[in-house]
């Protein structure tokens, strides 16, 4: 099985080859903890996921490296901190947003699936070390030496000018990019595409020791971050770097040209991978027109964490994505389906099917491997079902609880319900409609959907209902 990736930075599909194959690394960018993650942040935790389990299946569990990160220092997280918290000082408030924010990321993607990274470093814990391991104020201050940096009003900027081919990944050139430039540029800066790598903090926000003597306390920019912990975790040249395709300019760009420039190599990671967008029933997701969605709120809606997860794959990941409710509920019917129709038990013995993986191979297409599971589905080929959809992430276990909790909530539902259906029904035998429309009003507040249909034989109205999702 050769496995072939998608590279943005060559915009070509090759056969994958480690720099190491016994430690094959992959970085991936991790959410900034100030609040719920949506779930277009659940699309690069599950891309990236599925692509884990590959490396591992195809050079051994003891030879791939995963990092994702978690960035937890950010001009957001002091925004939500001061608003959660206003009597407490702040680094106390921000300590206490993000690690709540952590835990519910975890509970969220734990839900979905996915298998833990080898690291997931924090940002704060890489801003300065005593262990020699490389941390962000190394990293700037190598980039000054190297003239690839500069200090001015106590920041410390990075001189695109001094990388020839900065651009390269986001496949932009340098006038390009400063005649799209429409923010006003800060004086103190050499050009305008130069990007900050170190800023004095305010008072009272997040402070540490700045680099290359300057005297006022600062905190680092955000790019820098993942720069940082790939080089201390991976080295400074590793396999595969992650993300969605929102980070490739600037984050990605800058992340490149601050890495290669301190460690004088001619590349960050060899291949670099990005999904794609994610949408909404058709729109643009956005808290302005009510369609943000998080991951918990689909959890707690009763959306089994599994059929988030398939209803994912169903598209390439380089795709953009149309996330709607209708295919929700086509990916929980062919799960369930399955998972009642088959004995899906676990059994880590049986083997995966040449076609399954040979579709993962080819750039992860999770559509063309899903293709095979209806196929193994239609042949009641159990055995590689089961194989294949433990492969992926699924063992039906979410799916059970589900059923479980439905059933729970459909009996208690039921109790208050068809009282009020019976009585419903009793009204329109005397013609009492108001009271008639009274009752459905009430039930149609309680999430109740009616359904009024004529006996045949009988000629009376008999009502069915369900629970609105």
């Amino acid at each position: 099985m050769a496995l072939k990736l998608y590279n943005t930075l060559t915009r070509q599909k090759a056969e994958f080859a480690p720099i190491d194959p016994n430690n094959v690394r992959m970085y991936v960018c991790g959410p900034t903890v100030y609040d719920y993650a949506h779930i277009g942040n659940a699309r690069p935790v599950i891309v990236f996921d599925v692509l884990f389990r590959l490396l591992r299946h195809v050079y051994g569990a003891d030879h791939v490296t995963y990092v994702r990160n978690i960035t937890d220092v950010d001009d957001k997280i002091n925004a939500r901190a001061a608003r959660d918290y206003p009597d407490l000082p702040l680094n106390d408030a921000i300590r206490k947003v993000t690690e709540a924010t952590e835990k519910q990321f975890h509970d969220d993607i734990a839900a979905l699936g996915v298998l833990p990274p080898t690291f997931e470093p924090r940002a704060t814990e890489y801003i300065r070390r005593d262990d020699g391991r490389e941390t962000m104020v190394s990293l700037i201050e190598a980039l000054v030496q190297r003239g690839n940096a500069y200090v001015a009003e106590d920041h410390v900027l990075f001189d695109v000018a001094s990388m020839p081919d900065y651009g390269r990944l986001s496949n932009r050139s340098l006038d390009e990019m400063e005649a799209g430039a429409r923010v006003e540029v800060a004086p103190y800066k050499k050009g305008p595409m130069d990007f900050v790598l170190w800023k004095p903090s305010k008072p009272g926000e997040p402070a540490w020791p700045s680099p290359c003597g300057i005297a006022t306390p600062g905190r680092p920019g955000w790019h820098i971050e993942c720069s940082a912990m790939a080089g201390a975790l991976l080295g400074p040249e590793f396999d595969i770097h992650g993300g969605g395709i929102d980070l490739t300019f600037p984050h990605h760009e800058n992340e490149i040209a601050q890495s290669r420039c301190a460690h004088g190599t001619p590349f960050m990671a060899n291949v670099w991978m990005h999904n794609g967008f994610l949408q909404v029933e058709g729109e643009k997701m956005s808290k302005s027109l009510g369609n943000f969605v998080t991951i918990n709120e689909l959890l707690s809606d009763g959306w089994p964490g599994e059929v988030l997860r398939f209803n994912m794959l169903r598209t390439h990941y380089r795709q953009p994505i149309d996330w709607t409710k209708k295919g929700l509920e086509e990916s929980q019917k062919i799960l369930s389906g399955w998972f009642s129709q088959n004995d899906l038990s676990t059994d880590d013995r049986a083997e995966l099917s040449p076609a399954f993986l040979d579709a993962l191979a080819d750039d992860l297409n999770t559509p063309k491997a899903i293709a095979e599971l209806h196929g193994f589905a239609a042949a009641k080929d159990t055995t590689k079902l089961r194989a294949a959809l433990g492969f992926l992430g699924f063992d039906g276990a979410t799916l059970k609880k589900a059923d479980a909790r439905a059933a729970e909530t459909a009996q208690s539902v039921a109790s208050k319900v068809e009282p009020l259906i019976i009585a419903r029904l009793d009204a329109r035998k005397r013609k009492d409609f108001a009271e008639s429309d009274r009752i459905r009003d009430e039930l149609a507040k309680m999430g109740i959907s009616l359904k009024d249909t004529k006996n045949k034989e009988t000629g009376e109205i008999e009502t069915t209902w369900e629970v609105a999702r």
